[in-house]
């Protein structure tokens, strides 16, 4: 089954919040297949958002209403469909190409 309408991005979360945290609080809207805090590379520490997979899309919107703005660990939820990942040039980062031509001395 596609993860089309399923995956959620869940932002602005607390450092300190946990993925078997989140995976409960998830539960709360349906079957949460899977729970991903990501984390920064070089500290280890959470850099504030996550991604949640529902069973079903009907279960993912139902997260988005529940836990949208909801208050957790002294912080408000931004939870909305996760987009898509472009699968662009390896390594670009998500760069713009630089604007407005050769720089004049």
């Amino acid at each position: 089954m596609s993860s089309a309408g399923r995956k959620l991005y869940v932002g602005n979360l607390s450092f300190e919040l946990t993925e078997p945290e989140l995976a409960e609080l998830f539960s709360e809207a349906g079957t949460c297949e899977s729970v991903a805090i990501i984390t920064d590379r070089a500290t280890g520490r959470s850099r504030g958002f996550a991604f949640v997979e529902m069973q079903t899309a009907e279960e993912a919107s139902r997260a988005i209403e529940l836990f949208h703005g909801r208050e957790v660990k002294g912080r408000p939820l931004s939870v909305s469909v996760a987009r898509e990942q472009s699968h662009g040039r390896p390594g670009a980062g998500g760069r713009r190409p630089p604007r407005g031509g050769p720089r004049r001395s």
